[in-house]
């Protein structure tokens, strides 16, 4: 795996972030493999030359550890935003799980967002990451079809696989959420595709499912996806350019009814979806997981 040169590996610390309440964010690889045909990280403004081959950051446990060491201000890590971290390619080399090991020996807690199951592997560092502070798994999942996964996201891991694993970690009492998104327009943006991903969440005891109901476009991206609608959805690509010609932000026609009923089923199924209340229910497990230790 080639490397690249990299000065930091921890971004400046957020007091009241928004997403996710990461008040730090790490990429500990940079590229990603899953050949998601929305991937907004392909998007030029980012400076990734080869976006599908993934590529390992020169020291990144060394840089890393420095800066947990000389941090004053403990937090949660964030992982997973450009890079998924459990690409094939950590299969091999665990820049993660070295990464994790790291993250429980300096105090910090972690919040990981992936497509992948290979995070299984890790429950044992995220349940002693657990004991002292806070700990999220995020999964992706935008389509409840295997065979429809296996279309928008080859590389990843089948979206089967990935409730499976939801169902795992659930299992341990690791706090689990979906990222369902994006809905692309014209493709998964059903009431059918919408229930079913809620329901299958249910029953694997996913407390949190965070929404977007369309796509971002622009740069080389756009141009990517509309090539990849061409190979595998034939006439969608001129429906897209119809209904949002050059926009950034293309939210589905149908955004409106889908949540009112995404916000109707999860309400149903005890499912948060309000972004202040998934950040305060996960990071309130810190004192009650403490206690238990007393």
């Amino acid at each position: 795996m080639e490397e690249i040169k990299a000065k930091t590996m921890l971004s400046a610390y957020q007091k009241d972030s928004q997403w996710f309440g990461h008040h730090y964010n790490l990429n500990i690889y940079k590229g990603c493999s899953h050949g998601c045909i929305y991937c907004d990280s392909r998007s030029e403004c980012y400076r990734i030359d080869n976006f599908d081959e993934v590529k390992a950051k020169e020291n990144a446990l060394l840089i890393l550890e420095k800066e947990l060491k000389t941090k004053r201000k403990k937090g949660v890590i964030g992982s997973g935003a450009m890079s998924d971290p459990y690409n094939p390619q950590e299969r091999i080399h665990q820049l993660t799980r070295k990464s994790l090991i790291l993250i429980d020996k300096y105090q910090f807690g972690v919040s990981l967002t992936t497509k992948s199951s290979l995070i299984e592997r890790d429950l044992d560092i995220l349940l002693e990451i657990k004991k002292h502070s806070a700990v999220l798994v995020l999964m992706t999942i935008t389509t409840a079809d295997d065979l429809l996964a296996s279309m928008i996201e080859p590389g990843a891991s089948k979206t089967s696989e990935r409730f499976e694993t939801l169902r795992k970690l659930s299992s341990a009492n690791i706090a689990t959420g979906i990222l369902m998104m994006p809905i692309l327009p014209f493709i998964n943006d059903t009431e059918e595709n919408v229930s079913s991903i809620i329901s299958k969440a249910s029953q694997c005891g996913v407390r949190y499912i965070y929404p977007a109901f369309g796509v971002t476009l622009r740069q080389n991206q756009r141009d990517y996806y509309f090539e990849q609608l061409d190979k595998k959805f034939p006439g969608i690509k001129q429906k897209t350019m119809q209904a949002f010609n050059d926009r950034y932000v293309c939210t589905s026609p149908n955004a409106h009814r889908l949540s009112r009923v995404f916000e109707q089923l999860c309400k149903e199924s005890n499912i948060i979806t309000n972004m202040k209340q998934i950040i305060a229910d996960y990071q309130s497990e810190v004192q009650s997981e403490q206690l238990k230790l007393f």
